[in-house]
């Protein structure tokens, strides 16, 4: 069920976030949309993927928690997509195009001419191609679980079947793509997650978004992407393989690809703090003039410059060695040198300057 890659305004009967949202509307070009904004700090534009309930999605699992701990050091803002949640539902525009226009109106309207960027699943990338489209607005950009283009998913009679079953039978199609995201769901998990699907989008909408995103290819905006980059994507993710998170990294210029232990599509289930601490790494990190390797990165980069091969590397630091040659391709890149031996001159330089680690 790898197919459905999506689905984040489901979750599960967990214990709900603390996050109460207040909540504002603005216009957009593609219809009145939903929105709220909480905590303080740089703003945080976040997109959580396929459909959306602003309320709902709180009470599911650690959603709530993950925003709350955002909203710490940031100001998150949060919306629901035309069509969608507390969105007006008639007479909208679905489009990919006209979901980016929505994005960008509620940034403007709660004053965000320049802010961060989470986006997860189709999130990604609506959240990728702002920062492509508008370089001039996105300081930094994180993407997680995220493909490049949809079609990628599935086989193209798999991904038909999919949308008609949707459309056809929303909560039975809901019912029948949980194990696209948790392996073996209880029949509680089961019926909170169809409960909030179903209350973020009727069958119509959710299944005209569904094709949108199976039609959507951003890969020639990937390379115009110049804000700081992670993407964040689980080795074995159940709803879109890791290799397709591979592709987005390799696109993206000097964008930081980090391997996530566990399967969960969804950020706010499993190990959900892992995902979080990479978040907050990554966008609290101060912007440097040149390369800056990631404190694992520049530990591979030592293990490089003894010599070690990738697969000892795995071994030292109990990695998959996937995820050791993951590590040496995003330092090569941030080094922009083709070789080991050149890794290896960069940490002799390293250890040379005050204050490096030894």
């Amino acid at each position: 069920m790898v197919f459905v890659s999506m689905l984040y305004g489901a979750g599960w009967g967990c214990q709900p976030g603390r996050v109460r949202p207040r909540i504002r509307y603005c216009g957009t070009p593609a219809g009145r949309v939903a929105y709220s904004a909480s905590g303080a700090g740089p703003a945080l534009l976040f997109d959580s993927g396929w459909v959306s309930h602003l309320r709902g999605q709180l009470e599911l699992c650690s959603f709530g928690s993950f925003v709350e701990r955002l909203a710490e050091r940031f100001t998150v803002i949060r919306y629901d997509k035309p069509g969608c949640g507390l969105s007006d539902r008639d007479g909208v525009d679905l489009s990919f195009d006209g979901q980016v226009a929505a994005a960008l109106a509620v940034a403007d309207a709660v004053g965000a001419g320049r802010f961060r960027m989470f986006g997860a699943s189709q999130g990604g990338q609506l959240a990728a191609a702002i920062a492509a489209r508008y370089p001039d607005r996105v300081e930094a950009l994180v993407v997680y679980g995220m493909c490049a283009s949809g079609s990628d998913l599935a086989p193209a009679e798999v991904r038909d079947s999919v949308v008609a079953l949707v459309r056809a039978h929303w909560g039975l199609g809901l019912k029948a793509l949980t194990g696209a995201f948790v392996t073996d769901p209880t029949a509680e998990e089961v019926e909170a997650f169809t409960r909030v699907q179903r209350a973020s989008a009727s069958a119509a909408v959710a299944a005209r978004l569904l094709e949108v995103y199976y039609h959507t290819d951003i890969r020639a905006l990937l390379p115009a992407i110049r804000a700081r980059t992670a993407v964040l994507h689980r080795e074995a993710d159940k709803g879109t393989r890791f290799e397709l998170g591979r592709e987005v990294a390799a696109l993206i210029p000097g964008a930081t690809l980090i391997p996530l232990l566990g399967s969960s599509h969804l950020f706010y289930y499993g190990d959900w703090l892992a995902v979080l601490e990479a978040v907050l790494g990554f966008l609290c990190e101060p912007a440097s003039p040149g390369p800056r390797l990631t404190g694992r990165e520049l530990e591979v980069a030592k293990l490089v410059a003894e010599g070690l091969t990738n697969h000892a590397i795995a071994r030292r630091l109990s990695i998959a060695p996937r995820t050791a040659e993951t590590h040496v391709e995003n330092i090569r890149g941030k080094l922009q040198v083709h070789s080991r031996a050149q890794i290896a001159a960069w940490v002799t330089e390293y250890r040379l300057r005050p204050g490096a680690a030894r």
